[in-house]
């Protein structure tokens, strides 16, 4: 099972990535993808559509989103997979979510503004599928189009990351919260790209540590911004905590992402892969 080419993370316009649910399930099933999962940040509107359309194409499906946490004062996302998309705490506990992120952008137009980049608020919702998840990808587009920088990396490692001038603050939802809203509607949380977070040793294990214990069960291993050698050390922390393992490439647009859907390694085989355990929640 754990050669199973499964893209469990990807985006649609539903939140930040530039494909719709329908144009993401025919590139996933054209690259050989035999499980997936449309895991739009803090939205569930696209499961219906994704679900549909990865049935149309032969492929299994798993309902997900991705939700922003705060830990230690850092941004952690963390992956729920196949659970009710109808649950009230989850599509309650997501709207709440989704509310503050306008304030925060036009926070951050205000910071691009002083630094002589204008219009930016206005220039992201262009590229807005959904208002209420206008986010720094957005804005990355922007500057992208206006000329400011060549590419998205550029623009986050020169204005959106924290200390630059679009950079804002911003308390997401309590690492229980979001673990638990996953999980009461019959889902597994799963911490994603868990190397991109920059954590001391002892804020990583202290976040692995905190994670379990409110009834998280999953860490993405192979997933499109690890290294080979990531996958070694993140199969270890699997092992470690005992959690299940996931496989997915975060893609979000054919133009910016480095990693295709389908495209990964496999998970390593001495693992126990998520979709193992979500087994009765695979939507045929």
């Amino acid at each position: 099972m754990s050669i199973l080419n499964a893209d469990l993370h990807c985006h649609s316009v539903v939140s930040d990535g530039t494909l719709t649910p329908e144009a993401l399930a025919a590139r996933a099933a054209a690259n050989g993808v035999e499980l997936w999962s449309l895991t739009d940040h803090d939205e569930i509107g696209g499961q219906e559509r994704a679900a549909a359309a990865a049935r149309s194409h032969g492929m299994k499906y798993l309902t997900g989103t991705e939700i922003s946490v705060t830990f230690a004062d850092h941004t952690v996302h963390i992956v729920g997979l196949g659970f009710d998309p109808r649950n009230d705490d989850l599509v309650q506990g997501l709207s709440r979510m989704r509310g503050g992120r306008d304030q925060r952008a036009r926070l951050m137009s205000d910071g691009l503004a002083r630094a002589g980049i204008h219009g930016a608020y206005e220039g992201a919702l262009k590229y807005v599928g959904n208002p209420d998840l206008i986010s720094r990808t957005h804005f990355a587009r922007f500057l992208v189009e206006s000329g400011v920088c060549s590419d998205t990396n550029e623009v986050f490692r020169r204005f959106l990351t924290e200390g630059k001038p679009g950079f804002v603050t911003h308390r997401w939802a309590p690492l229980r919260d979001a673990v638990q809203w996953i999980t009461r509607a019959g889902g597994m949380a799963v911490i994603a790209h868990p190397a991109r977070y920059g954590f001391t040793p002892n804020e990583e294990y202290a976040l692995f540590l905190e994670f379990k214990a409110h009834g998280g069960r999953g860490v993405e291993v192979v997933t499109g911004s690890h290294t080979t050698a990531e996958y070694v050390t993140y199969g270890e922390t699997a092992r470690e905590f005992g959690l299940a393992s996931s496989r997915g490439s975060d893609f979000h647009s054919p133009e910016e992402s480095r990693t295709d859907l389908g495209g990964l390694a496999f998970l390593p085989g001495e693992l126990t892969p998520v979709w193992e355990v979500l087994a009765d929640r695979i939507i045929q």
